[in-house]
């Protein structure tokens, strides 16, 4: 596994570590991946939000809490240069539920 990905992976399941702590409990928020540019220079971590209509609460909640969860990530990675994070809802899994449920109600 090449660093680039060993780092998003490390990103991921520190920011799901991050996010469940700090959430405000109305929602659940799974961090699904992490993706790095190849220059380590910005990161952006895909999630999921149940129950759904809590969706854009939920993004907004944790791009809010993106300074923090730098914060978090100085502390436990031994990186140099943390990249800046962005968040954004994971299309991918979104459709796979949808497709999941019309199955299961068709």
């Amino acid at each position: 596994m090449e660093r680039n990905e060993k780092i998003a992976n490390r990103i991921k399941e520190l920011a799901a570590e991050f996010l469940v702590r700090e959430g405000n409990r109305t929602s659940l928020i799974n961090v699904i991946s992490a993706t790095c540019s190849p220059d380590m220079k910005r990161a952006t971590i895909y999630i999921t939000v149940l129950p759904i209509d809590k969706e854009k609460t939920a993004l907004e909640f944790a791009k809010r809490k993106r300074a923090e969860l730098r914060q978090f990530l100085k502390k436990n990675m031994p990186i140099k240069i943390i990249p800046f994070i962005d968040i954004a809802i994971d299309l991918g899994e979104k459709n796979r539920q949808k497709i999941d449920e019309l199955l299961r109600n068709g």
